[in-house]
């Protein structure tokens, strides 16, 4: 399944959830302020607004979510996902609001309660019947936030846990009523109202660095880096940026590859890091990749040589038929020898396509250049689809002259092999007959 499928899924389950949640807090809200009207419980009243508050707020993060899965047009190419951003934004307003109200309430409960005639029973049962529906809406909220990683479903899920401590004042106050003892209920609502507002803060600046584009996750930016730091073709990462849109990630990548890479290579490179970042990171919806020309820090050769005498060893007059090969690091501080390598192919029975069993074990050193003064066609290609630089040797030259004239400019990029793929099968055909190497 595509990122966008996967996008339109999540978003569809997060309305479901809202919806659901929507309707039981609505019916809630109801059951409150009809019951409390009826039994004379002006704070179960009061409740039941708050409830209906509520509800107002799991409605706009559903309405939220229905605008963010619409789907993506000519003026809205990046789709409505922010959409769902906005409206946590205004979530985290009313549940501000809600705070300071609640506050304010808190503040005139401070004092003697006035005591009620009869036992309130259905109060009591319906605010335990409300911290009980309001915990397993909550948990709900939270576990489909999480997973789908909706903003405004996360803060409705945490103002519904701090309801079930509104709940629990409430049924303090109404108890303490009873009881005619003062002070508990203003005290556990100036409390939870503060609880209250900071959450509402907190949903508010959140919402509004996300709307701003700013750089919320960075683990997420390193694990983007060292993921596609590791694809074929991606020689440096000059930058990645993040954007947030609703539930999920919009991402840049800029990155550098061989500056001699043909135009067709570039784009593969982006293509390999589009699918490698989306198909690694599931909540990322978008990935735009830049190639840029780099520069190679450091050269990692190989260079096919007749002997084994370092850096005085003499370039061989092909490439699969050498019998050595030199691997060396060419850095700023100067020239390091990291091995030698034994050609064991030659003089094997179906000695032919020796070169393309050559390049399959030297890829291991990281190669990225080649010096050698013929090539066959196959090994060729194989080599520049792996970004290896590939530059014309003189035979019988020495190493050391080879790598001399490479620093100073003085050397040929090939650009086509030097040896037909028809005459490197003959040959190959030839020496597997019994000729040496």
């Amino acid at each position: 399944m595509k990122n966008g499928d996967i996008a339109q899924v999540d978003l569809a389950r997060g309305q479901r959830t809202a919806l659901f949640a929507s309707a039981v807090t609505f019916g809630l809200a109801a059951a409150k302020a009809l019951i409390g009207y009826g039994f004379h419980s002006p704070l179960l009243v009061a409740d039941g607004f708050h409830t209906f508050s509520d509800f107002t707020v799991i409605f706009a993060s559903w309405f939220g979510l229905f605008l963010a899965a619409r789907k993506k047009t000519e003026r809205f190419p990046y789709g409505l996902y922010k959409a769902e951003t906005l409206v946590s934004f205004i979530i985290g307003l009313l549940v501000a609001w809600a705070g300071i109200e609640v506050f304010l309430e808190g503040v005139r409960k401070f004092g003697p309660p006035a005591s009620t005639g009869a036992f309130p029973l259905l109060p009591i049962v319906v605010s335990c019947v409300s911290m009980v529906i309001g915990y397993f809406l909550a948990r709900r909220e939270g576990a489909v936030g999480n997973e789908i990683n909706s903003q405004s479903l996360k803060t409705i899920a945490q103002d519904s846990y701090l309801n079930i401590a509104v709940s629990f004042a409430v049924l303090a106050g109404i108890l303490a009523a009873w009881f005619s003892i003062p002070y508990v209920e203003g005290v556990l609502l100036v409390i939870i109202s503060l609880l209250i507002l900071k959450l509402g803060l907190e949903t508010i600046w959140f919402s509004l660095l996300i709307l701003l584009d700013a750089n919320l996750d960075r683990p997420l930016q390193s694990e983007i880096i060292q993921e596609i730091s590791d694809i074929q073709g991606v020689t440096g990462v000059r930058d990645v940026k993040i954007r947030q849109a609703g539930p999920f990630r919009l991402v840049e990548c800029n990155i550098e590859s061989n500056p001699h890479a043909p135009l067709y290579q570039a784009h593969g490179v982006a293509d390999r890091v589009e699918d490698r970042v989306k198909k690694t990171f599931p909540y990322i919806e978008s990935v735009y990749v830049h190639v840029e020309p780099g520069r190679l820090r450091t050269t990692v050769a190989i260079i096919p040589v007749k002997n084994i005498d370092g850096l005085n060893s003499k370039v061989h007059g092909h490439f699969g038929r050498a019998p050595y090969f030199i691997v060396v690091k060419i850095g700023e501080s100067g020239v390091e020898i990291e091995d030698f390598y034994y050609n064991e192919h030659l003089g094997k029975k179906a000695s032919i396509h020796v070169g393309v069993k050559v390049i399959k074990e030297l890829t291991r050193y990281g190669l990225n250049t080649l010096f050698t003064s013929q090539i066959g066609e196959i090994s060729f290609h194989m080599l520049k689809d792996a970004f290896v630089d590939i530059y014309r040797a003189r035979e019988d030259e020495p190493v050391t002259e080879t790598l001399e004239r490479f620093r100073r400019g003085d050397m040929e990029l090939l650009s086509a092999p030097t040896h037909p793929a028809e005459k490197s099968l003959a040959e190959g055909a030839i020496r597997s007959g019994g000729d040496k190497p």
